[in-house]
């Protein structure tokens, strides 16, 4: 792909959805910086972001975001406390330093959304300008932030998706719920209703079109939003690509959410996760019609195949298995 003669920062390079960003955007001929407050150990641990430019810096602060992103054209904002732990203290003030690093470089803010600032008002197929009316905390801050890079006075580009899944997801409901992380592929514990669709988001065809999208943006309006369509899939539809991928039949198992709700108040991780079973009860899909205008295809690659790829990096899978004997 040709050389763009464009820079980029990334904010959360060492993250799932920043890294896979990152990557997109070096494959499109980006010049690419990582931000982190350690870039000798961001270099020697991020394995196939050999190519970014590391720069010391803490994403908290807005100075430190200004300086690393002098000369910038985008600012990909993927920064996200793991494990969902601290996300009212944490999540707006990084953004704030994204947002002054804007104003004072001109770039525009590259944004990944998801599917939590809408509620039930909004469901089954929400577009661009579908309510947002959360009905979680999570959803809550989700609306906050899209708000203030609407009224920061910045340039911005909105991607929202559904479930990510990959094979580096730290949080994936993926490996967190579905299937066990780091173990043989052997049952499933499915969340809800099998027949209804869920909206999967496989990391690698979102950065890419996160990546087409950010080649064009200078043609783009300047609050752009796009929705992410994905694999709109049942649970049983799921669960026949994890048999596919897996070669055998699988035990499908009860999600035991009384559990998380039980143990939530103690483990911070279970807590968030028990607060997104809405999703599972409802259809919650979103339409890339824009998308697909705008782009003329959504990136998707098949499922069985994204499955394969995601749970081999997850430990699930061996690296060499195309399907199992």
């Amino acid at each position: 792909m040709a050389t763009l003669d464009k820079t980029a920062l990334v904010i959360g390079a060492t993250g799932s959805v920043g890294g896979e960003v990152a990557a997109a955007l070096l494959a499109h001929g980006w010049r690419v910086r990582g931000l982190h407050r350690d870039p000798a150990r961001a270099a020697r641990e991020a394995v196939g972001l050999e190519a970014i430019e590391w720069v010391k810096g803490d994403a908290m602060s807005a100075a430190e975001v200004t300086a690393a992103a002098l000369g910038a054209e985008l600012i990909v904002h993927a920064a996200s406390p793991p494990g969902y732990r601290n996300w009212a203290g944490l999540a707006m003030p990084m953004l704030e330093a994204s947002i002054a690093a804007a104003k004072a470089t001109g770039a525009r803010i590259l944004f990944p959304g998801n599917v939590y600032n809408y509620g039930p008002d909004a469901f089954p197929m929400m577009a661009e300008d579908a309510p947002q009316n959360p009905s979680t905390r999570k959803g809550a801050i989700r609306v906050a932030m899209e708000q203030r890079l609407e009224s920061a006075g910045v340039r911005t580009l909105v991607v929202r998706a559904g479930d990510f899944f990959g094979p580096v997801s730290a949080s994936s409901f993926l490996t967190e719920g579905l299937v066990a992380k780091d173990k043989p592929l052997k049952s499933v514990a499915y969340p809800g209703p099998r027949e209804i669709r869920h909206c999967w988001a496989y990391l690698p065809d979102l950065a890419e079109t996160m990546a087409r999208l950010a080649d064009i943006e200078a043609t783009l309006p300047d609050q752009a939003a796009y929705q992410f369509g994905g694999h709109q899939v049942t649970g049983d539809e799921m669960i026949a690509a994890l048999e596919g991928v897996a070669g055998r039949r699988l035990t499908v198992k009860r999600f035991p959410w009384l559990a998380l709700r039980a143990l939530g108040p103690f483990v911070e991780m279970l807590r968030e996760l028990a607060e997104m079973r809405y999703l599972w009860d409802n259809t919650v899909l979103l339409d890339n019609a824009r998308l697909v205008k705008t782009l003329g295809a959504e990136p998707q690659t098949p499922l069985e195949t994204a499955l394969r790829t995601a749970l081999q990096g997850q430990g699930c899978l061996p690296l060499d298995q195309k399907a199992a004997a």
